[in-house]
C-alpha cells in the first residue's frame, strides 16, 4: 500500500512516499489453532469484543496470556467506571505515544463519540497540548504525559489526580494507559494490519513503512 503525507506541522516539508510492510503475526486460520488457542479464542468471541481482532490476532500466539489480557480489556473498556471520555482520551494518548495505528483507527471515533472535542483528538495526534480541556481532561492528559516523560509523576500531578479521581481511579486510568501501551509494543512489533485498508491517520512509525526513492 503506497500513498503521500504532508507534514502538518511543517506545510513546506516534502511529501513523504511510504509503503506499508507486511503484517508479521496474521490471523492464524481456525483449522490451525490447537486446542489452547480455539479456547482462547471461543472466550474472547463470547465476551463484548465478539470477535477476535487487532492486538489479539498476534496475541493468539500466546493463548495463556491472550486469555488474561481479554479480561483486563473487557474491565478497562467496560467495567471500571471511569468515564469514557476519559478512559478513551487515555488510550488514545497510548496510541499516540506508540504510534500505534490500529489502535488510534479504533479509538479515534470512540472517543468521539464519547465526547472528546475534535480539537483535543487533533492535538494529541499532533503531539501537542490542546488548548481548550475540561478539568478531568487537563489532570488526565498532565498524568500520562507526565508518565510517558518521566517514568513517574510529580506529588502536585498525583494530588490532583486523586482528588479528581480518587485511588481507584487513578489506578484504573493508569490502567488503562498501560493496557493500551502492551497492545500498541504487540501490534507494533507485529506490523498488525489496519481493517479495510484505513489510512494512516497518524505519522507514521518506521518500524512500519519503508521510504520509496
Amino acid at each position: 500500500m503506497s500513498s503521500e503525507k504532508e507534514s502538518k506541522a511543517n506545510p513546506a516539508a516534502k511529501q513523504l512516499r511510504y509503503t506499508v510492510l507486511p503484517d508479521r503475526m496474521p490471523r492464524i486460520p481456525a483449522d490451525k489453532l490447537n486446542a489452547e488457542q480455539a479456547a482462547a479464542a471461543a472466550a474472547i468471541a463470547e465476551g463484548p469484543r465478539g470477535g477476535v481482532r487487532g492486538p489479539f490476532l498476534p496475541l493468539m500466539r500466546s493463548p495463556g496470556l491472550a486469555d488474561p489480557v481479554q479480561k483486563v480489556g473487557a474491565y478497562l473498556r467496560f467495567g471500571c467506571g471511569l468515564d469514557k471520555r476519559i478512559n478513551e482520551m487515555a488510550a488514545l494518548m497510548a496510541a499516540r505515544h506508540w504510534t500505534q495505528q490500529y489502535e488510534w483507527a479504533g479509538h479515534m471515533p470512540q472517543a468521539l463519540k464519547a465526547g472528546l472535542r475534535q480539537s483535543i483528538v487533533d492535538a494529541i495526534a499532533g503531539g501537542w497540548r490542546p488548548e481548550e480541556m475540561a478539568a478531568d481532561e487537563q489532570i488526565t492528559y498532565d498524568l500520562i504525559t507526565e508518565l510517558f516523560t518521566n517514568k513517574s509523576v510529580s506529588d502536585r500531578i498525583y494530588a490532583r489526580a486523586t482528588t479528581c479521581f480518587g485511588e481507584k481511579g487513578v489506578v484504573d486510568l493508569l490502567g488503562v494507559a498501560g493496557y493500551y501501551s502492551m497492545l500498541a509494543m504487540i501490534m507494533n512489533v507485529a506490523r498488525t494490519e489496519l481493517k479495510n485498508d484505513q489510512p494512516l491517520s497518524l505519522d507514521p512509525m518506521p518500524q512500519q513503512i519503508r521510504r520509496e526513492s
